[in-house]
């Protein structure tokens, strides 16, 4: 078994709907239930700024401060992570440059926030992400990029510098008369982190893909076909560095057509991720709102899963309004699944009925008005 990673206490002071909270927590799952707009989302979303990014909801560091608050948010959190227990201070200051986020643990100012993902990881599944099959492209690649932090610390810096990269390739198109040997320098750069992003993609949805098919016959959420499509199709079997140079080759043949586009039209940011209901064999954008959210669910349980035997220890997993759209013997099958995984899950519903399934494995928490009790 995986060691699980626990959060033993949770403080949060100016987030959402939260003036100030602190909650005690042990190691059994934590569901919270209670009314649309309550303030469960709110306090899964401050779970989720324990690891690098913006949260489950993506928003502005000024969206998530409390309305009238004087100035930012912070969450404060004791857990038993991936290198013993640890104390994690994360919010937001403002600034001259608008509100910037800070990270202390165990007191000491951290360098930076990826530090995060040396002592958890955290995994979550959202009700926004239940039309990721039949919506934009962009949000299957963020998904996928989610997935692939998980396991590879480093990706989420690759992918930053490759944009960092291109927007400057993309300016300098924009010229009369570009420089070049500047463009030369910007296209190997961004061959070199673009392929690694690739590379990284492609090994995430191998390993996902094998881990499906193993528990192909396991419970009643259907299996996916995965797959990757948009860039070097044909040639990510070849050495890294050959595919660089085809890439760097492809940028430099593409620069009158990418200057009259007025951006780069071949790189990783045009990867689409192709998922496919493996049993009935059609695409999942085709599939029912509830076949899709099966798949949904089997795919960030399999990843869940993935991360905890890579890495010797199980993700925090945070899934939210889990019950909608499952009936009863899924529900089931899908509370014996997190619990086998190893490690803590929080839950949210309007129904604690709905969670009956999970017993004293879990702890059950009601939230109204962003107070909470239980």
């Amino acid at each position: 078994m995986p060691h699980k990673v626990t959060l033993f206490s949770l403080k949060l002071h100016d987030f959402r709907n939260y003036a100030s909270i602190a909650l005690g927590l042990d190691d059994r799952h934590v569901v919270l239930t209670g009314a649309n707009g309550a303030g469960k989302t709110n306090l899964m979303e401050a779970v989720s700024f324990l690891t690098p990014g913006r949260g489950l909801r993506r928003a502005a560091y000024a969206d998530v401060a409390r309305e009238g608050a004087p100035g930012g948010f912070s969450v404060f959190a004791a857990i038993d992570g991936m290198q013993g227990e640890v104390e994690v201070g994360t919010g937001t200051e403002a600034g001259e440059e608008g509100q910037s986020r800070r990270l202390r643990l165990n007191g000491t100012a951290a360098r930076s926030v990826d530090e995060l993902l040396d002592h958890l990881r955290v995994v979550w599944l959202t009700p926004s992400m239940d039309g990721l099959f039949s919506g934009a492209s962009s949000d299957r690649r963020r998904f996928l990029d989610r997935l692939v932090l998980s396991l590879d610390p480093e990706h989420g810096r690759r992918a930053a510098d490759f944009e960092k990269a291109m927007r400057g390739r993309n300016r300098l198109l924009s010229e009369p008369r570009p420089d070049a040997r500047w463009l030369d320098g910007l296209e190997l750069q961004m061959a070199e982190l673009g392929v690694a992003m690739a590379l990284a993609r492609r090994e995430l949805v191998g390993l996902l893909a094998d881990l499906v098919e193993a528990s192909r016959d396991e419970g009643p959420f259907p299996t996916s076909a995965m797959a990757l499509t948009g860039f070097l199709d044909d040639a990510l079997d070849r050495p890294a560095y050959e595919i660089e140079e085809i890439y760097a080759a492809t940028l430099r043949d593409g620069r009158f057509r990418d200057a009259a586009a007025g951006r780069t039209l071949d790189g990783p940011h045009r990867v689409d991720l192709m998922i496919r209901h493996r049993e009935k064999d059609i695409d999942a954008a085709r599939c029912s709102t509830g076949e899709q959210k099966a798949l949904l669910v089997g795919i960030v349980l399999a990843h869940a899963g993935l991360v905890a035997g890579m890495t010797g220890h199980a993700p925090i997993l945070l899934l939210d309004e889990i019950s909608a759209h499952l009936d009863e013997g899924r529900r089931a099958a899908l509370f014996d699944r997190v619990d086998a995984l190893g490690g803590q899950a929080f839950m949210t519903g309007t129904d604690r009925a709905m969670f009956e399934a999970l017993g004293d494995r879990a702890r059950f928490l009601t939230v109204e008005n962003g107070t909470i009790a239980g």
